[in-house]
């Protein structure tokens, strides 16, 4: 979901339900982003381990034009992830 909050070179980490938020995890999703792709194993593997980050994702100012995408949405529907309900 949080796709393209990958291409940030900064980094941004919260510790959620013993998970490592950091949105860099979720590079292997930015092919499926970027193009009309479907998104690897391996993204949709990321995307469910960071799926407890994601609010925090959408509430943080600088990842929120990121994560609140419909491209996003459509990656992790194709991943079977929900988008949240923050």
């Amino acid at each position: 979901m949080v796709v393209a909050a990958a291409a940030f070179s900064g980094e941004t980490l919260w510790a959620e339900a013993a998970v490592t938020c950091n949105p860099i995890e979720l590079s292997p999703c930015l092919a499926a982003v970027m193009s009309s792709t479907p998104p690897s194993e391996t993204c949709c593997s990321r995307l469910r381990e960071q799926t407890p980050c994601f609010c925090g994702y959408l509430n943080d100012p600088s990842l929120r034009q990121f994560a609140d995408n419909p491209i996003i949405r459509t990656v992790g529907n194709a991943c079977g992830v929900a988008y949240p309900q923050c």
